[in-house]
């Protein structure tokens, strides 16, 4: 039963990272449908490449919890702190970096996404390992995904004007360059 958590886990961080890699370029494969901006990033702001991080963790959650969730009563407790961790995770090391050394580089931020994806599956492994009750119930853990998962959708199309929603490249902010 433990050794299938770490399976998980490294499936998970495969699936996670090839989706996330996809997702970021989809949008303008797809000719910048604002339907596909619902799920893919549709700029370079760190809110979005947080998006991409969100949607692939949840994609992923969905086929784990066939599998994981009946046998353990934490499953979607571990699932929204590690997702709420990696999404911290992003911005924390970005800002960081970028707040010490006053430049950005390309792979870092790429690797910045690795980093979060490792944190996340790393974590979920050990709690999903450990078994341990959750002191916040299933309800409520699906409930407040699903909220963030709204809030991305609706930073998409109405997002705030704040440097965590702006694309470093050109200004603009969420999908209004298509719009």
């Amino acid at each position: 039963m433990k050794r299938s958590v770490i399976l998980w886990s490294v499936f998970g961080f495969l699936f996670v990272s090839v989706a996330g890699v996809l997702l970021h370029f989809l949008y303008d494969w797809l000719g910048q449908s604002a339907v596909v901006g619902v799920f893919s990033a549709v700029n370079e702001s760190i809110w979005e490449h947080m998006k991409l991080l969100y949607v692939s963790l949840m994609l992923f959650a969905l086929l784990e919890s066939r599998f994981l969730a009946p046998e353990r009563s934490n499953f979607w407790c571990v699932w929204l702190l590690t997702t709420v961790v990696g999404l911290v995770t992003i911005p924390l090391l970005y800002y960081t970096y970028t707040g010490a050394l006053g430049v950005t580089a390309d792979w870092f931020n790429i690797a910045i996404y690795f980093i979060a994806t490792s944190l996340v599956f790393w974590l979920q492994a050990r709690l999903l390992r450990s078994e341990r009750a959750c002191v916040v119930p299933t309800e409520t853990a699906v409930a407040l995904i699903v909220i963030i998962g709204i809030l991305f959708v609706m930073f998409t199309f109405f997002p705030p004007r704040l440097p965590l929603f702006r694309d470093p490249t050109d200004g603009t902010f969420g999908i209004e360059k298509t719009l």
